[in-house]
């Protein structure tokens, strides 16, 4: 049961890494499970849909360990601007990690594959929402109306899913660490939109 386990934790571990690198529609099952060390016919049957199943499982797995991540940060830093820092800094290390090669496993794969795929678009929606919740609680915590928190979170994530695209265009952290400086530098006229 053990080597079962792994196998099938390893075939997603491995899809959402090679979808965050390479795309989804550019990774193929024979990659995945090559790099996976799983057994070939292991794949379909933990995942009998194919990669519509397996990219499900990915993106849920990916939406869940950022949520962590940033469970961990809210609990460390209850104030949104050091907490802002903290997301921002470890983001721009996992970039600078994958020496600018890796982006959001969710955004990635989401990007390639939502409306098509109501199964990956759910998985998608249910992983943003977790995050915009964790940030928004952030918010919420500091003072700010429950609706409101919720829209700056939300913005604070599409801010970070643009800038992980232009830290990739431009080899640069900059872009990431830009997201908690906007929010840190607001004038306090316009913060309530920042």
């Amino acid at each position: 049961m053990g080597d079962a386990t792994t196998h099938k934790q390893n075939l997603v571990r491995t899809a959402m890494r090679l979808f965050r690198r390479q795309g989804y529609a550019s990774t193929g099952l024979q990659q995945i499970v090559a790099e996976s060390g799983a057994p070939k016919g292991s794949l379909y049957h933990y995942f009998r849909d194919g990669k519509e199943a397996l990219g499900e499982a990915a993106v849920t797995l990916a939406g869940g360990l950022m949520r962590e991540m940033l469970e961990g940060h809210a609990a460390k830093h209850p104030d949104p601007v050091p907490f802002l820092r903290a997301y921002c800094r470890t983001m721009a290390g996992w970039m600078k990690e994958s020496d600018f090669r890796s982006g959001c496993p969710v955004a990635t794969t989401l990007l390639e594959t939502a409306p098509a795929s109501a199964a990956i678009t759910a998985a998608g929606a249910r992983a943003i929402d977790g995050w915009i919740d964790v940030i928004g609680g952030v918010y919420e915590r500091a003072g700010t109306e429950r609706r409101e928190a919720h829209t700056k979170a939300q913005l604070v994530v599409a801010a970070m899913e643009g800038a992980l695209l232009l830290a990739r265009v431009r080899r640069s952290t900059r872009p990431i660490l830009d997201v908690a400086r906007l929010a840190s530098t607001c004038p306090t006229s316009i913060r309530a939109s920042c």
